[in-house]
């Protein structure tokens, strides 16, 4: 199984698989104050419902949306091909208060949606709409079918698929349990799939083998949203969610990723401030 959120690399991988190009956002997601970029990679600013009319509207199967946070687009600054990898995606939303504030600076007002939100409210589609969600990767082997049965518990009618996913590579290639993971799912047939290899494995793994799901409405690398769905992690109290300070909570509850607050809530806003 993949480890979630691994660390970027300062190497480059480079991908030899031929890639399409770059489907265009649908009309009815972008406007001229909802969008910027950091280092170069375009990152749109649109809350949960407007996101699901833009998967609703789209004729890209399956629609990819990349959860863009510091971290993320940090990566993609110190690794060429994993920013094209990001540029790649239909969709790169802002789940992280640091886009946010850094946008605000430069006159531009994003909204903001996390990826556990955006990821429920999916579900949520899913559910209404008859289609089925897969869940592939996880901290652990059991993560994926916990979350799929305590999200089940919460979105009666939801019907889903969960694959701890195997081993993926740091350039996105999955190993043989991948592969019948993968065919697993496939066969399914879901409308909706949720990634959690954690960056940069999960776009990598996503762009690599998104073609295998051609009746997917939609693709999401969703990090560690499967732990909070599992209980095997505890999101902020909604009231410290709303004033932007999770990392403040996270660095209180897991000190260990230190390293990682470091880079979202220091570097990033002052790369971005300087470039």
């Amino acid at each position: 199984m993949g480890h979630l959120m691994e660390s970027c690399s300062h190497e480059s991988f480079a991908l030899t698989i031929a890639q399409p190009p770059n489907t265009r956002y649908p009309h009815s997601c972008m406007g001229p104050n909802n969008q910027t970029t950091f280092f170069g990679i375009p990152v749109a600013g649109l809350s949960a419902e407007e996101i699901v009319k833009c998967v609703e509207s789209s004729t890209s199967r399956p629609f990819w949306i990349v959860t863009a946070n510091p971290e993320i687009l940090l990566c993609g600054k110190r690794e060429p091909t994993y920013a094209e990898t990001l540029k790649r995606a239909n969709l790169r939303m802002v789940d992280g208060v640091g886009l946010s504030i850094m946008a605000r600076l430069r006159g531009v007002h994003l909204t903001r949606v996390t990826g556990v939100d955006l990821s429920e409210a999916l579900a949520q589609w899913a559910a209404q709409n008859h289609l089925s969600v897969a869940l592939i990767g996880g901290e652990r082997t059991d993560v994926a079918i916990r979350a799929l049965h305590r999200l089940q518990a919460k979105i009666p009618g939801l019907r889903g698929i969960a694959e701890s996913g195997g081993l993926i590579t740091q350039d996105g290639e999955g190993d043989t349990m991948n592969d019948d993971a993968r065919m697993r799912i496939s066969l399914f047939d879901p409308g909706v799939i949720f990634v959690a290899f954690g960056h940069p494995k999960q776009e990598r793994w996503i762009e690599r083998y998104r073609h295998e799901f051609p009746n997917a409405r939609a693709i999401i690398g969703v990090g560690g949203t499967l732990n909070y769905w599992a209980g095997t992690a505890k999101r902020a109290p909604n009231y410290i969610r709303a004033i932007g300070m999770e990392w403040l909570y996270r660095l209180i509850t897991e000190p260990k990723r230190w390293k990682r607050i470091w880079d979202a809530v220091v570097i990033f806003p002052l790369i971005s401030f300087i470039k």
